[in-house]
């Protein structure tokens, strides 16, 4: 299933923040900066590419409800969604 890379511009702008976030959770690791610190910045990371990743999922489903693509069945779907989970 290709995707509409103009719908996901938000999904990117998502995963260029995340990549920013962890950019610095390696410097607060290469710094010695404290724990809880380095681990909620870590889980913002996390929680970023969880979005990321259902927003994709998300337009996937769209386009095969909508515009009828059915190059990817029901199974192939729910593993790809649960994959995330």
């Amino acid at each position: 299933m290709q995707l509409d890379s103009t719908e996901l511009t938000p999904v990117v702008n998502r995963l260029k923040r995340a990549q920013g976030q962890l950019a610095a959770v390696t410097r607060m690791l290469e710094e010695g900066r404290d724990c809880k610190e380095i681990v909620t910045q870590l889980a913002a990371v996390s929680k970023a590419l969880d979005k990321a990743g259902f927003a994709i999922i998300v337009s996937g489903l769209e386009q095969c409800i909508i515009r009828e693509d059915t190059t990817m069945d029901k199974k192939e779907l729910e593993k790809l969604f649960l994959s995330l989970a």
